[in-house]
């Protein structure tokens, strides 16, 4: 057994005691420097780990979250909320800085669904002008949500899911809760034909809220393994990049690589075919590192070589490390793991990504000069009448404005100014990434005219939007588990290769964001202390996938390094 030596003049020797006999420091690789990465990297350094290098492709750190300061508010294109408070590191982390001292009541939104405001009422309209009662709403909702509590049951209880549900969420909820409307005998036929037409536009809020195309694509079986964290909604007045800044506060500015895009991971140099990897660049030149003495150890290590992993770069710089973290997106993964990987990932991890589900949710802000909009209403939610029978949630391509469920009411107003937000998601939200503003401006504004009825509302002075789905370096905004996936298939993605023959890992990954945290039995690595190295331990762990609904902890405290919010 040997010691992780973090002293100083030990991170730049060989591995395995090196050339004059020394142990040295494990090189560890974090690709990706969103939460997840930054958690890595943080979770590391803090245990005394410090040769740690974060590789991040774009020009940022953050990864989903990004906040954007326009004049002196802060709208966020990707996360927003602190799901939840009661055992959330996150909301910790926000309350103990400071963050939410500005925070009003009225932004602690409370239910299933987060609001910016849980004060007034959302305004249900449909597409000829006429806004839904508020007795029928929720009479509805009411409805809806005990059909939605029905579909944690088959998880939680393990009930059997039967046929003609096809194991989707969208289809049991559309069947179960149609067939109620159709047998109450106390509504009219007006009120069941409006009632039956907000399924539709509930599904859609839904899939917006797990980033799927359809809820009809969401497993039913599986939809009750992720739990909702107790506590309020909470928005972070002064931007959710404050969480990202006051993890990345402890990280050395020489730690993080931007604009640093990676080609391929070769984790396996003992596996058949696998090609020799020459070193070659200077990625510890910011630290004063030896290089020369690393290039020598590269040539000559020998054994030791076919236990190394190697980055190669876009820029053609292959940085040697002894593990790699790899935090990237699961749509990153769908695309380009085959490539990305040298050898090849095991089947069962291509299994799980090709299983999992991932989606595009996007928003679109919209500023006007003055509100439309009454005092009370805290949302424009939007129900298409035609849609009372509708089996999909498929639109042609021109039809794409049709998925945008609802436009949000930015509370307060002094900070905000006079701001909508609209959601939409799935293919359609491909679409609208690919018009320009002025079209997604128009088109938004001629949907509020018609649902309001209101032919004069003006053009907003100011549109900002979110473009997820086609972003390279994410390709949609959060995953799911997909008809055919469960949580088993996160567990199996984030297991650390090679697959050790035994259970013992002192880095692990841990929670729903993947972030790598040490088991809280694990003590930091010191000099004077031996323990387990960490060149015990798997070279490669995948991380970074985000479920909306994110898996409790088993232990009363989430593990160290792990971060429990949902993006959006």
């Amino acid at each position: 057994m040997q010691s992780c030596d973090s002293s100083g003049d030990s991170t730049e020797e060989p591995v395995g005691g090196g050339l004059r006999g020394r142990p040295r420091q494990p090189r560890i690789v974090v690709i990706g420097a969103g939460l997840a990465g930054l958690s890595a990297a943080r979770t590391l350094l803090e245990h005394g780990f410090t040769d740690v290098t974060v590789l991040e492709a774009s020009d940022r750190i953050g990864g989903r979250v990004q906040s954007v300061k326009l004049e002196h508010a802060t709208f966020e294109l990707g996360a927003t909320w602190i799901h939840g408070s009661h055992g959330n590191p996150v909301y910790h982390l926000a309350e103990d800085n400071g963050l939410l001292e500005e925070t009003t009541d009225g932004e602690r939104s409370v239910g299933r669904i987060s609001l910016y405001s849980k004060n007034g009422v959302a305004y249900h309209l449909t597409n000829h002008g006429r806004r839904i009662p508020k007795d029928v709403v929720e009479e509805f909702s009411d409805l809806y949500n005990e059909v939605y509590n029905l579909t944690q049951e088959f998880f939680q209880r393990g009930k059997p899911v039967n046929a003609e549900s096809q194991n989707s969420v969208g289809v049991f909820t559309r069947d179960v809760v149609r067939k109620r409307i159709k047998a109450d005998p106390d509504d009219s036929e007006t009120t069941k034909r409006l009632k039956l037409a907000m399924i539709q536009q509930y599904l859609k809020v839904e899939s917006c809220e797990s980033s799927s195309h359809s809820m009809d694509e969401v497993s039913l079986s599986a939809f009750g393994e992720w739990t909702e964290i107790p506590g309020a909604h909470h928005v972070i007045p002064c931007g959710f990049v404050r969480i990202v800044e006051l993890l990345a506060q402890p990280i050395p500015r020489s730690v993080i690589q931007l604009g640093k895009p990676v080609r391929c991971v070769h984790w396996d140099q003992a596996a058949p075919g696998s090609p020799e990897i020459e070193p070659a660049g200077d990625h510890n030149r910011d630290r004063g590192g030896n290089r020369e003495g690393h290039r020598e150890e590269d040539r000559e290590d020998g054994e030791g070589r076919r236990g190394r992993v190697f980055v190669e770069c876009e820029d053609c710089e292959v940085i040697p490390a002894d593990h790699v973290i790899v935090t990237v997106s699961l749509g990153v993964l769908k695309k380009y793991h085959e490539t990305l990987f040298r050898p090849g990932l095991p089947e069962e991890k291509v299994a799980a990504i090709q299983k999992l589900g991932i989606s595009t949710t996007d928003k679109i802000f919209l500023e006007f000069e003055e509100p439309f909009w009454s005092p009370e209403c805290n949302s424009i939610q939007f129900v298409w009448e035609d849609e009372a029978e509708s089996e999909t949630l498929t639109y042609p391509e021109g039809l794409w404005y049709k998925k945008i469920c609802s436009f949000d009411v930015l509370y307060p107003p002094e900070r905000y100014g006079h701001v909508l937000s609209g959601w939409i998601c799935g293919e359609e939200a491909l679409v609208m990434e690919r018009c320009d503003d002025e079209t997604v401006a128009e088109t938004c504004t001629e949907m509020l005219r018609r649902f309001t009825g209101n032919p004069n509302i003006p053009k907003p002075r100011r549109i900002l939007r979110s473009s997820w789905g086609s972003n390279p370096h994410f390709r949609g905004s959060y995953s799911y588990t997909q008809v055919g996936s469960s949580g088993a298939d996160v567990e199996r993605l984030a297991k650390p290769l090679p697959y050790p023959e035994s259970s013992k890992t002192v880095v692990g990954i841990a929670g729903p964001w993947g972030a790598v945290g040490l088991p809280p039995s694990v003590p930091p690595p010191s000099p004077t202390a031996p323990r387990d190295p960490l060149w015990e331990c798997p070279l490669l762990t995948l991380a970074g996938l985000a479920p909306v609904r994110a898996p409790l902890p088993h232990a009363s405290q989430p593990p160290l390094g792990t971060l429990v919010s949902a993006p959006y």
